[in-house]
């Protein structure tokens, strides 16, 4: 079960760093400032990415959760289709695409609380393996497993996905979700999913790209680009064909590529679209924002929620603003799903 309500929003926030730092964790050099929009370089984001990644995680888990239930990926829709609905087929499409059977060993790479890792154990009758290295929301994961009843098939290692420590040809199947974008370096991620990975068995991902549309030397795409880096907690954006080069120097034979934002009825950025009103997920349209907005300040002004808990949410409504930006009208953004044995 997500957190619902306000004080659930409120006892989260900050994750494992301390109430009294989260404010200093965001603005003293500790996570806006490795941005561009306040000064950062895109080496120091990659040099430091694991220690900026956690920051940003402890920092938005709770809003993530309150907002948008367990699963933290976007998914495209059919019409008539709730947020929720879209989510969970989007998984166990990927679950039919791996071609995952009963008792089978997955791993899931970069798995946030677990949501899809719950999904598709439940789905395909699987043992799930969440990898992730934020302390936070493995504690929060292990709960939401035990309430779901999939705590003795399922558990969560600690560790970074450029360094996993499993041994090679462990798993009978590998796939990411919004995750390997975080990486430093897709290739050196890609070539640790690949040893880990039996031979002849498959890796899926959802990547977060920029597409051919993206110029560097367009400040109005920078300024997109960089909005989504910050609000994300991402070191750079990749382009689509650089993901696909990766994963084929790392060893796989790229099976399938599809961008799934093209052909799809409702776009995959709907649920953070301003424009877009919807009862089913309220706390994302703009009015539900603009609640939430003035409920955390309520809760930081009486202390219930930690002082900078306003500026978490400033920077995830950039982010915000910045995928539809890149998703709508300029093309330059886009959510692509890979498919490599």
């Amino acid at each position: 079960m997500s957190k619902g309500g306000a004080l659930d929003l409120a006892s989260g926030l900050g994750g494992k760093i301390q109430k009294d730092e989260v404010l200093s964790a965001v603005e003293n050099c500790r996570y806006e400032k490795y941005h561009v929009c306040y000064g950062g370089e895109e080496e120091e984001r990659k040099a430091n990415y694991t220690d900026m990644v956690n920051k940003y995680y402890d920092l938005v888990t709770s809003f993530y959760e309150f907002g948008w239930g367990e699963s933290f990926h976007f998914a495209p829709r059919w019409k008539g289709e709730s947020l929720r609905e879209s989510i969970k087929r989007h998984e166990y499409f990927l679950a039919l695409q791996l071609g995952v059977k009963p008792g089978q060993k997955v791993l899931d790479v970069g798995c946030g609380i677990g949501g899809p890792l719950r999904e598709i154990a439940r789905f395909s009758s699987t043992s799930v393996t969440g990898l992730n290295n934020n302390e936070y929301q493995i504690t929060r994961g292990r709960e939401l497993n035990r309430i779901a009843g999939v705590d003795k098939t399922c558990d969560f290692v600690k560790a970074d996905f450029m360094k996993m420590p499993f041994s090679d040809n462990t798993f009978d199947a590998v796939y990411a979700i919004e995750a390997t974008c975080h990486a430093p370096d897709a290739l050196g991620c890609y070539k640790e999913i690949y040893r880990v990975l039996k031979p002849g068995q498959c890796f899926a991902a959802y990547e977060w790209c920029m597409t051919d549309a993206f110029d560097p030397k367009n400040q109005e795409h920078q300024k997109i680009k960089a909005e989504i880096e910050i609000g994300d907690g991402l070191p750079d954006i990749r382009l689509t064909t650089q993901c696909l080069e990766a994963l084929k120097q790392a060893g796989f034979e790229v099976i399938w590529e599809k961008d799934i934002a093209l052909g799809s009825p409702l776009p995959w950025y709907l649920p953070l679209d301003k424009s877009h009103f919807s009862l089913s997920s309220f706390r994302l349209t703009a009015l539900g924002r603009f609640i939430t907005k003035n409920m955390v300040k309520a809760l930081e002004f009486v202390g219930l929620a930690p002082k900078g808990s306003q500026r978490v949410q400033a920077f995830l409504e950039q982010a915000a603003e910045g995928l539809v930006d890149g998703g709508k009208e300029r093309d330059l953004h886009t959510y692509v799903f890979l498919l490599g044995s």
